[in-house]
């Protein structure tokens, strides 16, 4: 399946379901894997304002950043992402967040 196609068929998901966190997921992932930076962080910012505990867009809207340059924005997100994942409990999810931070920080 083509890029294009699994991003067409999220979309019809989205038309159904606005607030679906997985397909805004899905949509914002094949947008970064294929360099469409400013798309993808949008998708993942709506992702994040519709669904604040999706703490993986976070992870992958930081490593998005990060690939991009914009090592400050990425390292806001993780930080946010590192709130997230306290609050939901997901200690994997926080532990790989903070290694990140601990890497960009430097």
């Amino acid at each position: 399946m083509s890029k294009m196609d699994k991003i067409a068929g999220l979309r019809e998901i989205l038309e159904l379901d606005p607030k679906n966190s997985f397909a805004r997921y899905g949509i914002a992932m094949e947008l970064a894997k294929s360099g469409e930076t400013a798309e993808a962080l949008a998708e993942f910012d709506t992702l994040l304002a519709n669904d604040p505990d999706y703490t993986a867009g976070y992870f992958m809207a930081a490593q998005t950043l990060a690939a991009a340059g914009r090592t400050a924005e990425a390292v806001e997100r993780l930080k946010a992402g590192i709130g997230s994942a306290a609050r939901s409990g997901n200690q994997h999810a926080l532990s790989e967040m903070q290694a990140m931070l601990d890497e960009l920080d430097r």
